[in-house]
């Protein structure tokens, strides 16, 4: 048997699957189980999820790691409290009356909403998209979810008819999870969601860290369809039946906040880079909010119940691991992800092949939803693996320019404007304000993918042994509310740590700028695509 300790489970519910993990106290993994669920793509550029295709994937992962749980010698009960990590931006609407979803949820990733957004930006004073950016932390884009829900109301009917009549709840993710966990309409159930989640609408006001009314009565929605918003860390409600019946439910945070906590970023200067569909790069900035001059966002980072809240510059990549997806889906250059490593080993270098995965458009720290998908530089030599080695590259292309773009940014928060202004104009000197970047993901499991991204970005590359660090975050935070860690510290030492690999760069400045270079060039290419 077992030694007896109290258990956390986390809820992961990401773009494609949804996983549950049970971790006990030292942050070892006890049980876990993972379940992909179907996408939806009703039109080019549009991305849908079924909300309940979503709940019952979450209800099988929960059934199959409980059972396994039981098979190694633990007991369900010990489980102590649930936390939940979630795909953000993602918009989810509801009837109050029926618990019943009123659409597909449209997926962070969806365009639909572009004149929308456009529209939006051009009501402004300014008429401009970061007109409210000193305000919410964003910027108007199809990304966000005020906008997607502005969509919805615009464009549903049965959307627009319960948010007439106050029936409507929206939520991201996290907040239908917890109502579904919760009992949907029975007593006791919540409409809840943590600052993290809410700071991705553009309907939170950053400094109060709630509802903002002027942000509101901008967007036309009323507050009555919204979730009560709450910290990161604490007890929201109970979850009403399954195997986890009666355990509270005390964690949420967006996905990447989450794999930020996961790291135990808790300094501010920590920088992490998460690989999944696609790739984000959060940079703690402490317990103030950071406003960006390079195209990054301003975002919550997390909030343990009392303690004050803390602050991340942000830069959101849509495609990343999405684009190794594509070769296997979409090209069928290889049968499963993993072979991407050694189809890509087999060349030296991409033989002058650049591919540019703009299939939605380009996020940070550009911001150009014209753009489209290109390859460049093709030639009768190329081959698959040249693009496969591209493909990565690409992955790190992009991280590189948030890298530059989070240096600049991070010497202009220090109020050294010589250094700002050096950052934004030498790749060198932004590469080395970043002295490591902390990566997790799956696509960082490969390491001639983080060998090329330290190539790219010109610095150190760290990735612990413990890849799930999203899934483990979430739990951190259920655990700290339910007791099973004191606080922070015990959090920071030891727990679910063993170990890292670095990689570094291998590469010289010349060659590495040389490269970047052609890879704006190739950039430029996809750009005014998507144009009415």
């Amino acid at each position: 048997m077992p030694a007896v300790t109290p258990l956390v489970g986390a809820i992961d519910q990401g773009t494609s699957s949804s996983r549950f993990f049970v971790f006990d106290s030292s942050g070892a993994v006890v049980a876990s189980a993972q379940e992909e669920f179907p996408q939806i793509y009703p039109r080019a550029g549009w991305v849908e999820h079924d909300p309940e295709a979503i709940w019952a994937s979450v209800q099988n992962v929960i059934q199959k790691a409980t059972e396994d749980l039981v098979k190694n010698g633990y007991a369900v009960k010990d489980i102590k409290a649930v936390g939940i990590t979630n795909q953000r931006e993602t918009t989810v609407v509801w009837d109050k009356t029926t618990g019943q979803p009123l659409h597909n949820a449209i997926v962070w990733m969806d365009a639909r909403g572009e004149a929308v957004a456009r529209a939006l930006a051009a009501r402004t004073p300014s008429a401009s998209p970061a007109h409210f950016q000193p305000r919410c932390g964003l910027p108007f884009s199809t990304y966000f979810s005020a906008v997607k829900l502005r969509w919805l109301l615009d464009n549903s009917d049965a959307v627009a008819s319960a948010h007439e009549s106050g029936h409507l709840a929206f939520g991201t993710v996290d907040s239908w999870l917890a109502y579904a966990l919760t009992g949907r309409c029975a007593p006791g159930a919540v409409h809840v969601t943590d600052v993290t989640n809410a700071s991705r609408t553009m309907l939170l006001n950053l400094e109060s860290l709630q509802w903002d009314d002027v942000m509101l009565e901008f967007f036309g929605i009323r507050s009555d369809c919204l979730p009560d918003v709450r910290s990161s860390s604490e007890i929201y409600g109970y979850i009403a039946d399954g195997p986890l019946a009666g355990i509270p439910i005390a964690g949420i945070l967006g996905d990447q906040q989450a794999a930020l906590v996961g790291q135990r970023c808790f300094a501010k200067g920590d920088v992490k880079n998460t690989y999944g569909t696609g790739c984000f790069m959060l940079l703690n900035t402490g317990p103030r909010p950071s406003f960006s001059h390079n195209g990054l966002l301003t975002t919550v980072a997390y909030k343990f119940g009392d303690r004050p809240a803390a602050y991340a510059l942000e830069g959101s990549v849509a495609i990343g691991g999405a684009a190794v997806k594509f070769l296997r889906d979409n090209l069928g250059l290889i049968k499963q992800s993993s072979d991407i490593n050694a189809l890509a080993a087999s060349v030296p270098d991409t033989g002058g092949v650049y591919f540019v995965p703009a299939f939605t458009g380009l996020l940070a720290p550009r911001w150009r939803p014209d753009a489209r998908g290109a390859i460049v530089g093709l030639t009768q030599f190329s081959t698959g693996a040249h693009l496969a080695r591209a493909t990565l590259e690409a992955v790190a292309w992009q991280t590189r320019e948030v890298v530059d773009a989070m240096a600049a940014d991070a010497a202009d928060a220090d109020d050294d404007k010589a250094a700002a202004a050096d950052a934004a104009s030498s790749n060198n000197s932004s590469r080395r304000s970043l002295a490591a970047i902390r990566v997790d993901g799956g696509l960082a499991r490969s390491d001639l993918a983080m060998q090329i991204q330290a190539d790219a970005a010109g610095t150190r590359v760290v990735r612990p042994a413990f890849l799930e660090t999203t899934v483990l975050g979430a739990a951190l935070a259920a655990g700290l509310a339910a007791g099973v860690w004191d606080d922070l510290d015990a959090v920071t030492s030891g727990v679910g740590d063993s170990g890292s690999a670095v990689f570094v760069p291998n590469v010289g400045d010349d060659e590495r700028e040389a490269r970047f270079a052609k890879w704006q060039r190739a950039v430029e290419k996809s750009l005014d695509w998507a144009i009415d």
